[in-house]
This record gives C-alpha cells, structure tokens and sequence, in this order.
C-alpha cells in the first residue's frame, strides 16, 4: 500500500467517525426536545370564556398565565382532572379539563361555521344569559364558543330533540300501582327543546336553545303576536310617512311551546297605515306547517311595477315541501303562481300534533 493509499483510507475512516458522531448528536438533542415539549403532539383548545393557568394542583397555587375561549394550548402532561398545557406564548401550567376541548370537536365547529357561513339570516336574536354554542342541538353536546349575555346573532335554523332523560321531570306513581309499576313508557312525560343554530359576530356558529334567546323584533309587531310565539320577522319594504321611513314586516308564529314538528304555522304580514300612522294586519294565513329557510325579495310584475316578495315553504298532504311566493302591493298581499302550476292541499297543523289521551267518563 502506497503512502497515498494509506492517506486516503484514513481521511475515509475520519469522515465515517464524523458523520456517525454527527446522526448520534441528532437524535440525542431530538429526543431531548420532545421530552421538553411534552411529545405528544395533542393540542386542546379552551372553551370557558377565560381562565388562569395554574402553577400547581393545589387549592392554594400561582397563576401563572390567562387563557382565553378559543386558545389553542399544546399537551404536556395529564393528572386525574387536571391538564398541563403550554401556551403559544411559551407560558406552561396546569388547567381543569372540564374548561377545554379536544382538537377533533374544534375541528367539528369549524366545519359546522364553514358551512353555514353564506346561509342566509332567518332573523336576529339577542341572548338573555351567557350562553354555551353547542355543536349539535342537544343540551349533552360539546360546547367551545359562549355567548355573552345581551350579545346579538343571526339565526340560520332551528332543530328540536328530546330532553335528556336525567332533565325529565319525575312523575309520581299511583298509590294504589303494583310493587315494579313504571310510567317510562309514557310518552306524555317526555319534554323536548327548541334550539337555534346561530352566527356570532365573528363567524362562529353553534346551536343554543331558543328559549335562551330573544328574537329581535320590534315592539310595535311583538304586541300582536296574541299569545303565539314569533319565530321570526322579515322586512319586505319600507315607505315614506312624513320625515321617517316605516318597514313593513312579515311574521312568522307558532304555538308557544317546544317540540313542535314543524317551525311555524302561521303568517302575518303587517302593512303601515298612513293615515292612522299604526301597523294592520293586511294578510293571515294559519293551520299549515311551514318550514325555513324563508326568502325575500322583490320582483317585477309589469303594470304593477316592482314589489316586494317573500317565499315560504310548506310541506302538502302527501308530505312534500313545496314552495308558495307572494307579493305585497300595497297593502293587498297575493299568491304568485305560474302559469300550468299544479294546485296542491297544504296538511293542517292541527293535525300533525300529538293527540291528548280522552278523558275518562266518571261512573254514575
């Protein structure tokens, strides 16, 4: 072997030894990262409107850092009911598990939004309470985003389920019932919620129950409701009385009680009179089931010029939707229909509702 053999094999050797050196050196400051960050990869996002990160699982602790309803925290380590975190900021503590979310239900109410951010606003609504946006329409769902009370949102749908059986109300047993009796079976004990799916100022959308939540309407309308609960209220137009503009409204209205297998059953459209300067009812329509979403708009009719419309779905005997247009020249309100369109019977209302048992006749 010549010297110049000799030279190069130990230049060989040397870079061998250097680059195993070098993958050695990698792996270990590798590993020693993921042990400083947790190495899990898990991120939970919080769901209370804000809470402090603690120092310790302790009753008395330090906070070491505030987080608030959105925040996306990293995982570093579990222990019974409690969660440790790192901020995005580098802040790390210890947070209670009932305050965040996983990332797969994030994921779910980013969904939920991304699909309903071009849905059309079936109304406005103001919230009474703070107020928890669940990801589905029931009171067991998973909630992140909260509304705070007096906040405004528009409403997009409205979904009913039954109550959970641990919120049903406990119904007591006849004296004289056999030892075993139940009245489980009973579907007069059942109870149902309302719910309406929402959109926050910030886009974010999630289902609250309706009775949580006000519709926006105003006072002057809300007075006619007799009774009946407004579920929603559309402006068709606006017209001139002295120095002010007055919108003219359609109303939609239901019985005032959840559960009820259609959104509404009734249609008012209140018009402006301007020589009594008060709201009238120009048309009614009752005892059908009607569904959202409804549309309004405006429309040419030739000779009549351009009028306000409005479009409202409702479902026929043999159970299809069907969609019915109106028009509102002031103040008569008519049905437009096409030529050769086929005329169909609406199913009643009253008809759709759960029969009460008959009273039994009292022995003589």
């Amino acid at each position: 072997m010549t010297p110049r053999d000799i030279l190069r094999s130990t230049s060989l050797q040397w870079a061998y030894r250097a680059a195993v050196t070098f993958v050695l050196l990698l792996a270990i400051f590798t590993v020693g990262c993921r042990r400083g960050s947790g190495g899990t990869g898990e991120y939970v996002y919080v769901s209370a409107p804000q809470v402090n990160l603690r120092d310790r699982i302790a009753a008395v602790y330090n906070k070491v850092a505030t987080v608030k309803n959105g925040d996306r925290l990293m995982v570093l380590d579990r222990q019974k009911r409690f969660v440790k975190v790192r901020t995005p900021g580098g802040e790390e503590g210890w947070i209670e598990q009932r305050y965040i979310v996983a990332e797969d239900v994030y994921k779910a109410f980013d969904k939920l939004s991304a699909d309903n951010k071009n849905e059309a606003s079936q109304g406005k609504g103001v919230a009474r309470a703070d107020l928890n946006m669940h990801l589905t329409p029931s009171r067991d769902a998973d909630a992140l985003y909260r509304l705070a009370e007096g906040e405004k949102v528009y409403i997009v749908r409205r979904a009913t389920s039954e109550r959970p059986d641990k919120q049903q109300p406990l119904k007591a047993v006849p004296k004289d019932a056999k030892a075993g009796a139940t009245t489980a079976d009973d579907d007069s004990v059942k109870l149902y919620d309302d719910w309406w799916l929402v959109r926050n100022k910030d886009n974010h959308c999630g289902w609250v129950l309706a009775r949580m939540l006000d519709l926006d309407v105003p006072v002057e309308i809300a007075q006619y409701a007799e009774g009946q609960r407004v579920q929603g209220a559309f402006v068709l137009d606006e017209i001139p009385d002295g120095d002010k503009r007055v919108p003219q409204y359609l109303v939609l209205l239901t019985e005032p009680r959840d559960g009820m297998p259609f959104d509404y059953n009734q249609a008012r459209v209140f018009t402006w009179n301007l020589k009594k300067h008060r709201y009238e009812t120009a048309y009614r329509e009752r005892n059908f089931l009607g569904f959202f979403p409804v549309k309004v708009g405006s429309e040419s009719f030739e000779k009549e010029g351009t009028l306000p419309t409005f479009t409202l779905r409702a479902q026929t005997l043999d159970g299809k939707i069907v969609e019915r247009k109106y028009k509102l020249n002031q103040p008569v309100v008519r049905r437009v229909t096409v030529p050769g369109e086929e005329q169909v019977k609406l199913a009643s209302a009253a008809k759709s509702e759960p029969k009460k048992p008959a009273a039994k006749k009292a022995k003589r």
